[in-house]
Order: C-alpha cells, then structure tokens, then sequence
C-alpha cells in the first residue's frame, strides 16, 4: 500500500463517448496548446509594435501545415507501425491516436508562417521571436495528452515519482487498446516507470522561462528568441529521449529524434550567434502589416465635415469688411488751420 502511494497512477483511460462522438484526451490537449501558443504570440506581438490580429491570421496557415508536418514526420521515422505486415496502413492518417512529430510541425508550419508572414509584409524572424515561448509551453501542454494516452514513458524505476501503468482492454477491438479502459488497475510488468512525459513537460515550462527572460533582459530580435527556444528544448529532449523505451529506429546506437535533437542543437546555436551580428531588433514599424491603417490616416468612420457653403459666395464677415467705409491715412486728412485768438 505504500509503494502504491508512492507512485503517479495512470489514468483509467484517453478516450470518453458521447453518444458515437469520442472525446479524445490527447486532441483536447492538442487544442489547447495551440490555443495558448495563438494568445500568447498576439500578446508578444502586439507589445513589440506588431498589428493586432497577424499572429491569428498566420495561424491558418501555420497550424493546418504544422499538423501535416507533425504527421508526416512521424510516420516517415517510423514507417513499420503503419506498411509492415499485418498493420492498416490508413492509421497513418489517424493523428486522432497520437503521434505527431514536433520537427515536422516546426519545418511544414513555418511555410504556413511564411506564407502569411509574405501576404501581411512582416519579417518571418520577428513573428518566430514572437510565438517560440507559446509554443514550447503547447508542448508542454500536450505532453499531458501523453499522459492519457499512457505512452512515451521510460523504464522501471523505483522512485516516489514512478508512474503507474495499467493494462487497458478493449472488447471493441483487442489490438485497439489506445481506446481501452483499464479495469481493475492491473499493472504492467514493467511498471512503474520513469514518467518521460513529465519529466519533458516540467523541462519545456523551463525553456520557457528562460527565453521569456532572455528576451526581456537582451532585447533579443532576428529570429534570436527561437533560436533559444530550439537550443534549450533540444538539450532536454536529447536526455529525456534516451531513457524512451517506446519503439523508435536508431541509428548508430542512438534514437532518430536524438540525432535530430543533436543537429538541431548545432544549427541553432550558430544560428543564433550569426543573426545576433545583425545588430538591435526589429524596429517596430516593420512589424505593422502592410493593409494596416497608418498613424497618420484618418478611420473611414472619422470623416471630416465638408464645408458645405457655395465655392463662389464669399463669407459673410468677407461682406461687411468690404462694405465698412475703409478709414483715411493721415496723410489724406487735411491740416486744420490754427484758429485765431485775441492774443495774435
């Protein structure tokens, strides 16, 4: 009993019906993050000087392409879940049971970022400074659909902060347990495990954290900020990573996500001292998009009113003007001659 309580316990299960609709922990999660990751780049944007509103409107773009990204790259680093023998391979369009790669969603989002970015006038760097704390935080938050999911976990530990993992069944569909309940609380043969999820959850609100502070502290701009972003999360996730026990192909010995963290780590911390050569960040009025109103243009409801007196007639204070009898000069008034008196 006390082992028990010493330990994270799983949820019963990911996946909850309303009538035929199912209510997915994981796409709840998903939703969420990308909720956050929106307000809060609206919030950085607009305080850097930014238009109110491009943050939202490059999000159509971004998230549709990031979420195809996020699915293509996690089925081309991990084809034998969906083409070998015996798997459907239509579950690979099933992004509803988990399974997105981040560096996919990162790569194919930032053509969506780009193309909005290009239609609004807007430096695609500034926009990256703006959203990179939101999103490694919608990371973070959707670490936690992980967590209903019961997957992405490590190896056994005997730690107070193991997770419990439980058998789930589903009577539906026996090799379907993504959507099983667990009853009775039957544990795994491995549990518990080191709860990997959390331990990258807790490091992404860090590598938030410090990007906020960084930017604040050095004015970062040029892409700078999610640089530092891609830096700091890769270190963690290279860690994290390795103590995985999920199914993943390697190479050389190491996991395919930890060489991408590694190259990445690289790419990012070059990146991020040759953008810093590009001197101070963006000045404001770069970041206003080009169908924005200018400060100096007048709002179609603020009209000035039109002098509505006919061109031709003159004023009337014009009138009596000209008709006062205008006053003589003193060189026009005649002298007056000295009037005698009785002493001359």
């Amino acid at each position: 009993m006390s082992a028990y309580l010493a330990t994270i316990p799983s949820p019963d299960q990911g996946v909850w019906h309303l009538g035929p609709i199912p209510v997915r922990a994981y796409a709840l999660c998903i939703i969420a993050g990308i909720i956050v990751a929106i307000w809060w780049g609206e919030r950085r944007w607009a305080a850097r000087g930014g238009t109110k509103g491009t943050v939202i409107d490059m999000a159509v773009y971004a998230v549709p392409f990031g979420l195809v990204g996020g699915r293509l790259y996690h089925v081309i680093t991990d084809p034998e879940l969906y083409f070998t023998e015996g798997k459907n391979p239509w579950n690979a369009f099933a992004i509803w049971d988990g399974g997105l790669g981040i560096w996919g969603a990162i790569a194919l989002g930032a053509v969506g970022a780009l193309i909005a970015c290009r239609r609004k006038g807007v430096p695609l760097p500034a926009m990256a400074d703006a959203i990179a704390p939101g999103i490694v935080v919608a990371q973070a938050i959707g670490r936690i659909g992980n967590y209903f999911n019961q997957e992405l976990y490590g190896a056994h530990t005997d730690l107070p902060w193991g997770l419990e993992v439980y058998q789930r069944f589903n009577p539906d569909d026996p090799n379907n347990l993504l959507n099983g309940v667990a009853t009775g609380h039957i544990p795994l043969p491995e549990s518990p495990v080191h709860p990997t999820f959390l331990y990258e959850l807790i490091w992404n609100l860090l590598v938030a954290l410090l990007v906020v502070w960084a930017d604040r502290r050095f004015k970062l701009g040029h892409g700078r900020v999610f640089a530092l972003y891609v830096a700091g999360y890769t270190v963690g996730r290279g860690w994290i990573e390795m103590m995985r026990t999920d199914t993943a192909n390697h190479i050389l010995g190491l996991r395919v996500n930890v060489w991408t963290s590694i190259l990445l780590f690289v790419a990012a911390v070059v990146y991020f001292v040759l953008a810093g050569k590009r001197g101070p960040r963006e000045l404001p009025e770069t970041l206003r998009s080009k169908d924005a109103p200018g400060p100096d243009e007048t709002p179609v409801d603020d009209k000035p009113v039109e002098d509505t007196a006919p061109k031709d007639e003159e004023p009337e204070h014009a009138k009596v003007a000209a008709e006062a009898p205008a006053e003589k000069s003193a060189e026009e008034v005649p002298a007056e001659e000295p009037k005698k008196t009785d002493e001359s």
